[in-house]
Parts: structure tokens; sequence; C-alpha cells
């Protein structure tokens, strides 16, 4: 099987049931992943991309599909998404034009995470709550290393960080932003 096929088993096998846990909704996976099959397969470069799959966000209900199963198959789907519109964007914009591309991407968001500890996000209010600094600070850290010398962290590593939440913290739709940035240049990359 090539890199950029979507494994059979994500519509063939069913999920195992989370139990009496909440877990995804199985009517709203089993939708979104035969839509990216249909897509997929029908090749249509943009319709549904990598990001969308990253994105792809399901109701909690008890009894659903195991929600540890289907992240596993949505990290999956997500790479063979990328890995084609890595092909596509090499076929479109030639090596060097997509390498330039990927390596201003990369640097931006090295810039960002290089920022002093504290100050690398926007802050929200003291009376709101945003994810916790320190811990935001550490994942910023490692991925700055990852992005400066190559230290190992694999997109699944990324995909799968959480933070807690304290008063006055990084605001979250910049730190999720900044994530999202640093995985697709993960995948970019291969």
């Amino acid at each position: 099987m090539s890199e950029t096929q979507i494994d059979d088993k994500v519509e063939a096998t069913p999920f195992p049931d989370s139990g009496r846990a909440k877990g995804y909704e199985k009517r709203a996976v089993d939708t979104f992943l035969s839509r990216a099959r249909e897509v997929f397969e029908s090749d249509d470069v943009g319709t549904l991309r990598s990001s969308d799959v990253r994105a792809a966000a399901f109701p909690l209900v008890r009894g659903g599909y195991s929600v540890t199963a289907v992240d596993a198959a949505l990290g999956r789907v997500e790479d063979a998404f990328a890995a084609r519109e890595r092909e596509h964007a090499l076929s479109r914009l030639g090596a060097r034009a997509w390498v330039a591309e990927t390596r201003n991407t990369a640097q931006v968001v090295l810039d960002r995470l290089r920022r002093p500890r504290g100050s690398r996000f926007e802050r929200v209010g003291i009376l709101r709550y945003g994810y916790r600094v320190d811990e935001v600070d550490v994942v910023a850290d490692r991925v700055a290393r990852y992005l400066a010398a190559g230290d190992p962290v694999t997109p699944d590593q990324v995909r799968a960080v959480a933070f807690r939440m304290q008063r006055g913290g990084y605001r979250e739709t910049q730190v999720d932003a900044v994530l999202d940035a640093v995985v697709d240049v993960m995948l970019a990359v291969g």
C-alpha cells in the first residue's frame, strides 16, 4: 500500500465502543470518514485538506466510538491527505519553490517560538481562561528544538498535546494555529 492511500481498515473495521465512558458519536465519525474516503478516491485536491481532517470534531456520547482509536485513524487519514497535497504542490510549484515555501513557514513558527518564555503568544484577560503558559512554553521549547536542530518530535506528538487552563493564560486560538502550522510543516517534509 502506498503512503498516499487511506488505510482500508479505517472504514471497513468498526472502531471499538467506548463502553460506559463517552466516545465519539458513531454516525458523525462514519459520515466524516465516508466523505474523506470519497474525496480521496476522487483525487479531488482541495475539497478536503489535511488541515480539515485535523480540525474534525465529533460530539461526545455514551457508548460512542473509542476516542483514542478514532483519533489514531484520523492521524493516518491526515497523513494520507498531506502526502497527496505534498505531491500536488511539488508538481505544481516545483521542488525549489515548495521547499522555500515550507522553509518560510517553519521560520515564521520558529521566530515566534524563540520569543521569551511567557511572551510567546497573546494573553487573555486576567478574568478569562487560556492555556497554561508554563505548559505551552515547554512544548514550544521542544518544537523549537525540532525546527532548529531536528530534535525528534512526531506529528502525532504535536497533535496529542493538551494544555490545562489558567486565568490570564495564552490565547488558545493563537497557540492552536501555531501547532497546526507545525504539523503542516512536519507533514510537508514527510
